[in-house]
């Protein structure tokens, strides 16, 4: 069987360093204030279980309650301040790689297997939305 699904990446440079980064990626608490990709969005709750075999959920929604979805999926490797791959509940795959530039600056990157619904630059458009949030979530926060 040939694998036919196109991969999409989207980065980040983020002027932190990459514990903070890594931390504020995948605390819960931290996970809701940045896991939009417009100010009509939210997550009101993030769950992970952040290790090989552990799952994650996120309850992402529109503020006005007219749609929502849950992302999940099961962790399949973790580094530390490195890497973070995952395989969603649809079976896409998707790795975020955290590369340390000096102290100041970590590099984000996201690959992720396209989903078939949607327009491949819909989907980039997206998931660059959210990385660009984070990104200004963190360098805004102390």
């Amino acid at each position: 069987m040939v694998d036919t699904k196109k991969t999409i990446k989207v980065q980040a440079v983020i002027n932190a360093p990459v514990e903070k980064v890594w931390k504020l990626w995948t605390t819960p608490e931290h996970i809701t204030k940045w896991n939009n990709a417009s100010d009509d969005w939210h997550t009101p709750r993030a769950e992970n279980d952040l290790r090989a075999g552990g799952k994650f959920l996120y309850r992402m929604e529109a503020k006005d309650g007219s749609f929502g979805f849950d992302f999940v999926g099961a962790y399949d490797e973790i580094k530390r301040n490195e890497l973070i791959a995952y395989t969603l509940d649809d079976e896409r795959k998707v790795k975020v790689t955290f590369t340390k530039n000096n102290d100041v600056e970590t590099k984000v990157v996201e690959t992720f297997e396209a989903e078939s619904t949607n327009p491949l630059e819909m989907q980039r458009g997206g998931w660059q939305a959210i990385l660009d949030n984070f990104k200004k979530y963190v360098e805004a926060s102390n």
